[in-house]
């Protein structure tokens, strides 16, 4: 199937680089949010975003004003009536992410690919809330979406192949690498990855290294772009530690368990980077 018009659901740091791709990419791009304020605040983000790419040489501001010609922000779902394929980017909560899909079920043609960038919740969960499981899949993109190559496309046991592929030719189309993975949590990146850093924490917990040093054993000893604190600081330690506690309750492996720390600082507001403090203190 080919895809022309893309519907991004969640103008957020995720929703706002997705839209963005898709309307460099050349797809006439909708993003909702749910109020003004909301969405102005979106839409600013991709121009800024923009505007320091033509200031960088990496984009002419014909460029710039073409991806802004592509895109169009709105509060009314039913904006949405046309569009041949959705990405729903809001917050990780099942409850809300279902509502979002019935509703996007029965205003959407019946042609539509319906898709979730969760990074961890179930699949086919959403799926069955709509009348065609068959065309929904699971397209995980990378914070941020401009800059991470990769996309981690979820198909579940109800996924056809047509619809499979059609996820796979649109994110090739943007640009990106793609990676296939089954519906269960964490999928292929963030199944690896959360033991990992969470073990960098328990290590921290048990002063065996300070947090320096376990930054700097990764970066310079694996070559890692950054050590683990440092990039838990980066993803958000709210969202690790949400994403960690969704592993855990499926798969109740101590492993995905998060540590005592992670917990004091998550409820502590320290979130890292956007909050200005986590492992590390940010200005």
């Amino acid at each position: 199937m080919e895809i022309k018009k893309v519907g991004v659901v969640g103008c957020g740091l995720m929703g706002a680089g997705i839209a963005q791709v898709c309307a460099q990419s050349g797809y006439q791009t909708v993003v909702s949010e749910i109020n003004d304020e909301l969405l102005n605040k979106g839409l600013a983000l991709i121009n800024s975003v923009l505007t320091k790419n033509v200031d960088k040489g990496k984009i002419s501001q014909q460029d710039k004003e073409t991806t802004l010609s592509h895109l169009k922000g709105t509060t009314n779902t039913q904006d949405f009536s046309d569009c041949d394929l959705m990405i729903e980017a809001v917050i990780e909560n099942m409850d809300l992410k279902k509502r979002i899909f019935a509703d996007l079920d029965k205003i959407c043609p019946k042609h539509t690919i319906l898709s979730t960038n969760t990074s961890c919740l179930s699949i086919i969960d959403m799926a069955m809330v709509t009348s065609r499981p068959d065309k929904v899949l699971g397209l995980h993109f990378f914070n941020p979406v401009p800059v991470f190559m990769l996309v981690e496309i979820v198909r579940t046991i109800a996924t056809s192949d047509e619809s499979l592929e059609t996820g796979k030719s649109f994110s090739r189309s943007l640009g990106k690498e793609i990676v296939i993975a089954q519906d269960t949590p964490g999928f292929i990146v963030n199944r690896l990855l959360i033991p990992y850093v969470l073990n960098a924490i328990r290590m921290l917990e048990a002063g065996i290294a300070t947090r320096e040093d376990i930054d700097t054993s990764i970066h310079l000893g694996l070559n890692h772009p950054m050590g683990p604190l440092t990039l838990l600081d980066f993803v958000g330690l709210d969202t690790v530690f949400f994403v960690a506690n969704a592993m855990y309750e499926e798969f109740k492996d101590p492993m995905y368990a998060p540590p005592p720390l992670l917990r004091k600082m998550v409820t502590a507001g320290w979130f890292g980077r956007k909050s200005g403090k986590g492992f590390y203190e940010y200005k």
